[in-house]
């Protein structure tokens, strides 16, 4: 599972790096399911940055109550469940972070972990997105992470992580055309992980009001 997670970098990074005049991102320290992401898409021609939110409402849903239910959807299953089927076909997208959060259970109590690439500026979680209309007529552009079995370095702190593209395979995630979606859940399950670090914080980090430096500081 993926509950919280971080992208601290600032504008000036993120349009050097993705080759953009414009981004509309202050760097945020405990991003929590409902909130805005800042994520990449391929239009057919190039690449696109802006702001997502986090928690899929199909476009098929009656309402926004699933909401809450869908920021993440499981990879074993993706290529088969009615919310994710038609998305890993062609509404893939990278959802950009830093690190993300997990609480591991130490003597009876639940304690925060970061989680950070250490030879990375940042990564890519590979996420799928959908575009639902409300009844005034807003559209909305949601996105869910998708999630796998944990490898070794995190199956100590929970059984489940999300999926984490290395740098080489971003491009490909959005750029496939139209594939099967189960030929992409093994294409996703050929690539392998980037390495991960961790190290204990704050249960200020808990309360996703919080949302400065203190969230990330080792204690």
């Amino acid at each position: 599972m993926c509950g919280r997670f971080t992208l601290t970098v600032g504008e000036r990074f993120l349009k050097q790096h993705f080759n953009v005049d414009n981004v509309d991102w202050d760097p945020s320290y405990n991003i929590a399911p409902t909130q805005d992401v800042l994520a990449v898409v391929h239009d057919g021609s190039s690449n696109r940055l802006g702001k997502m939110s986090w928690g899929l409402i199909p476009s098929w849903a009656k309402d926004e109550s699933m909401r809450s239910k869908m920021i993440n959807a499981r990879l074993e299953t993706a290529d088969e469940k009615p919310s994710f089927k038609r998305l890993m076909t062609k509404r893939r997208c990278l959802i950009l972070a830093d690190s993300f959060y997990e609480w591991v259970k130490v003597d009876g109590e639940k304690k925060p972990v970061r989680i950070y690439p250490p030879d990375h500026d940042y990564f890519a979680f590979a996420g799928l997105w959908d575009r639902w209309q409300n009844s005034a007529g807003e559209k909305i552009v949601t996105c869910t992470i998708l999630t796998k079995e944990a490898n070794d370095t995190i199956e100590p702190i929970h059984h489940r992580m999300p999926v984490i593209l290395p740098r080489e395979y971003e491009q490909d995630w959005i750029d496939f055309e139209a594939k099967e979606p189960s030929e992409m859940k093994e294409w996703v399950n050929d690539v392998s992980d980037i390495p991960l670090d961790y190290y204990e914080v704050s249960t200020y980090v808990n309360s996703p009001r919080n949302n400065d430096e203190t969230c990330i500081e080792k204690v």
